[in-house]
């Protein structure tokens, strides 16, 4: 399979391949929406080629980060930018399936699990050429329920399960997290403009928390301007890209 590599973050090299999932919006906003806990451990699941455990190891979001990828060849890159990068010291991939993780395979309960999960069903929208892309857009290996449980039995009492989703599948995603266990905590809607509807949801969980306490914080538009000729970036979305972290209006103790 081809690969090829792509610079990200400035000081960061990405290697993937033409088969996998390009890195997107989406996995920005999740390493930035991730609180940071610099002495903390921390698993990804569905990593993929690993870059949001990347952004996320090198930031000093947490000291440890398990990246969990089924998909052989996917971990295999994965493992390769780790090293790549000078992160092997704090990056770790695992190739296993959520639907079999528990915490002894990550070294112990962590303080956060993220995910970019699959988000679409199995047979919706339009079958991908490559199967490794369409494993990681679609619930083939794993429900948004599989995720959910696999983050609750690996959490310590209070960690926190990051995710980003879709708007359409909120319901999906509000009764997973509840029948794991997982509190909702925070949540952002995030906007191409002022004018345009979600695109995308970021969302906070903590497990064992109790049931009121919600945070809905105000959006997150992107661009001034989704009709202009150039495309402006928000001062919020400027701020996120330049320092890793959502601004503190959206960060509530």
């Amino acid at each position: 399979m081809e690969q090829f590599s792509i610079p990200i973050n400035g000081s960061l090299q990405l290697t993937q391949q033409k088969e996998m999932l390009a890195f997107g919006t989406d996995a920005f906003l999740l390493f930035a929406y991730l609180r940071k806990k610099s002495g903390g451990r921390a698993v990804e699941l569905g990593a993929g080629s690993g870059v949001i455990s990347l952004l996320a190891a090198s930031k000093g979001k947490f000291a440890r980060i398990t990246a969990v990828e089924v998909q052989p060849e996917q971990a295999r890159i994965c493992a390769e930018n780790a090293d790549a990068n000078g992160l092997s010291d704090r990056m770790y991939p695992l190739c296993a399936n959520v639907k079999d993780l528990t915490a002894s395979m990550v070294g112990g309960e962590v303080d956060a699990v993220f995910a970019n999960p699959p988000y679409m069903t199995v047979g919706s929208g339009k079958a991908n050429i490559s199967d490794a892309k369409y494993i990681a857009r679609h619930e083939v290996l794993g429900t948004i329920g599989d995720f959910a449980s696999a983050a609750a039995r690996v959490l310590k009492f209070g960690g926190s399960f990051y995710v980003v989703w879709r708007p359409d599948r909120l319901p999906a995603l509000f009764s997973a997290l509840t029948n794991a266990g997982l509190s909702p905590k925070r949540m952002t809607t995030v906007h191409g403009d002022a004018s345009s509807a979600p695109g995308l949801v970021l969302v906070e969980a903590k497990k064992g928390g109790a049931a009121d306490g919600f945070f809905l914080t105000r959006p997150l538009l992107l661009h001034e301007d989704t009709k202009a000729s150039l495309l402006v970036d928000t001062p919020d979305c400027k701020s996120i890209y330049e320092n890793g972290e959502f601004p503190n209006e959206y960060v509530r103790p």
